[in-house]
C-alpha cells in the first residue's frame, strides 16, 4: 500500500488540526492491524512455499544455477513483498507521513518490477527458444506477458486513487497478489499442471479473507475485489490464447526480432 494522502501540515493558528485527507485515512484504515497485516503475510507464505522447492531452498544450499539476471529479479521481487508490508504496517499504525514518503518511492519501484520482469522473460525466451521447440517458447511468452498487462493496470490505479485509501489498499493487495501467479503454478502437490479450480482456491487466499471480513462488517464485498478476482479468473481462462494462430503470428513476429537482436 502506497502513499495516499498529502503530508500533515500544521494550520495557520498552530492546532494542529488534520486535513480531511488525513482524517480519512484513519478512520478508513481501522481494519489495518486487524487483517490486512494477516492478509499480506498470506500473500508472503504463498510467495516463498511455492518457489522454495525450486528456488529459495536450493539457493540457501548454494544449488540454484541460473543466470545473474534470475538473481537480480528474484531479489526485486522479494524486495517488493518487504516494501508492501511495510507499507501495509505503517498504515496500520498511522504512521501516515512516512507511509505517504515511502510510497512515492515505491510506485516507481513498480516499474523497476516491470522492467525486471520483461529483462527476465526475455533471458527465459531465449533460453527456451535455444533448448526448446519454438512453438513451447512462445507459449510461454504468452503465459508471462499477460502476467504483467494484469499486474500494471492495477498498480496504476493504485497510484490514480492514492488519495481515497479505501480504493486504494484493496487495489494495491490486488496488484501484489496477481504476482505470486507464478508461486502456485509451481506448487506441484495441487497437480502438474495446477487444476484450475485449485488455483483459484489457493491463489485469491488474501483477497477472500478481506472480503469476507468487508461482508460481515458492511454486508457488501468492495468492489475492486471482485474485479481483481475476475482478471484472475481471466488469466487463467486466456492460457489457450496462447496456442491460437492469432498469438503464433504475433510471437512470430517477437521472435523474428529477438533474434536479429542478438545478431
Amino acid at each position: 500500500m502506497t502513499g495516499t494522502v498529502r503530508p500533515i501540515e500544521e494550520t495557520n493558528d498552530n492546532t494542529g488540526a488534520e486535513r480531511p485527507q488525513q482524517s480519512a485515512l484513519r478512520s478508513t484504515s481501522v481494519i489495518g492491524p486487524r487483517l490486512y497485516l494477516p492478509a499480506t503475510i498470506l500473500i508472503i507464505v504463498i510467495a516463498f512455499i511455492g518457489f522454495w522447492p525450486t528456488y529459495f531452498g536450493p539457493a540457501l544450499k548454494g544449488r540454484v544455477h541460473v543466470p545473474p539476471l534470475i538473481h537480480l529479479h528474484a531479489v526485486i521481487f522479494v524486495t517488493w513483498l518487504a516494501l508492501f508490508a511495510t507499507q501495509v504496517a505503517l498504515a496500520a499504525t498511522h504512521r501516515v507521513k512516512l507511509h505517504m514518503q515511502l510510497g512515492r518511492w515505491m510506485m516507481a519501484y513498480g516499474v523497476v518490477v516491470v522492467i525486471a520482469g520483461l529483462m527476465a522473460l526475455a533471458q527465459a525466451f531465449g533460453t527456451r527458444l535455444a533448448t526448446e521447440d519454438v512453438f513451447r517458447a512462445q507459449r510461454y511468452l504468452f503465459g508471462v506477458l499477460k502476467d504483467l498487462v494484469f499486474f500494471v493496470p492495477f498498480l496504476v490505479a493504485g497510484w490514480i486513487y492514492r488519495r481515497k485509501p479505501e480504493i486504494h489498499k484493496r487495489l494495491m493487495i490486488v496488484a501484489t497478489t496477481i504476482l505470486v501467479l507464478p508461486a502456485v503454478s509451481r506448487m506441484s502437490f495441487l497437480g502438474t499442471p495446477v487444476p484450475i479450480w485449485k488455483f483459484m482456491l489457493v491463489w485469491p487466499i488474501p483477497i477472500y479473507l478481506l472480503m469476507i471480513h468487508d461482508f460481515y462488517k458492511k454486508r457488501l464485498v468492495h468492489p475492486v475485489y471482485l474485479i481483481g478476482l475476475a482478471a484472475m479468473l481471466s488469466m487463467r481462462l486466456i492460457l489457450p490464447l496462447g496456442s491460437s494462430h492469432a498469438w503464433q503470428s504475433i510471437a512470430a513476429w517477437i521472435t523474428a526480432f529477438y533474434r536479429a537482436t542478438l545478431r
